[in-house]
């Protein structure tokens, strides 16, 4: 039987060691090679194209923008995250990039197994720890289309990338407009065509577009809790 390849991104060793282990254990799947940076991982799916990349974005030597350019290069591999939990931020902004399924790091074993199978069915899957993160914080997961990263330049005013900076760095409107010197109304406005200009319909779609253009560092975020 031919047996479904994985890549495991991840800079921890003792990291690469656990999948490893699990997925031995499992019929059907192979260890397709092991990357512990974004250098390794794009070489290694350009050779064995895979079925699925295990991924943890937030270790050393990987970050959103890997998740972003993985599923942009080869949109037909699946995604799975594997991170220690993280703030509402860093999850819608990993499921927007492209995350097809996301659990935790301290997951037991025969959920990681069945996050491994559902994945590489097609489905989404995402352990109980993470799903409760979901529901707290009121992340619509059915909202979350996946950013289109064309090349097209994007118009926005000087004014705009101003307000769609601090929006992404978590400032409210009122917050804005006190940075800004402007009333209430017109950062609303701004918001408003900032969505429109890039297509987006919330917060975390003006957040990825800031982190992929550079305007704000992903660090400003991820890491928040």
């Amino acid at each position: 039987m031919l047996k479904k390849s994985i890549i495991i991104a991840d800079s921890s060793t003792i990291g690469r060691i656990g999948l490893n282990a699990i997925i031995n254990t499992m019929d059907g799947f192979d260890v397709a090679g092991e990357a512990e940076n974004n250098e390794d991982v794009f070489a290694l799916i350009e050779k064995n194209i895979p079925h699925i990349v295990i991924i943890d974005f937030l270790s050393d030597g990987f970050d959103i923008e890997t998740v972003v350019r993985i599923r942009r290069s080869f949109p037909k591999v699946k995604l799975l995250a594997i991170t220690p939990l993280q703030s509402g931020a860093t999850l819608t902004s990993a499921l927007r990039a492209g995350i097809d399924s996301y659990i935790k790091k301290s997951c037991d074993i025969p959920e990681v197994i069945d996050a491994i199978e559902k994945t590489s069915e097609g489905d989404s899957f995402y352990c109980g720890k993470i799903l409760k993160k979901i529901r707290k914080e009121s992340i619509d997961i059915t909202d979350l289309d996946v950013v289109d990263y064309s090349c097209e330049a994007i118009g926005l005013s000087k004014r705009e990338k101003e307000v769609l900076g601090l929006i992404a760095e978590g400032h409210t409107n009122a917050k804005i407009a006190e940075l800004l010197f402007l009333s209430s109304h017109t950062v609303t406005t701004h918001r408003k065509n900032i969505m429109q200009k890039l297509g987006v319909r919330n917060t975390a779609g003006i957040v990825m577009y800031a982190v992929k253009s550079g305007i704000v560092s992903p660090n400003r975020f991820l890491f928040s809790n």
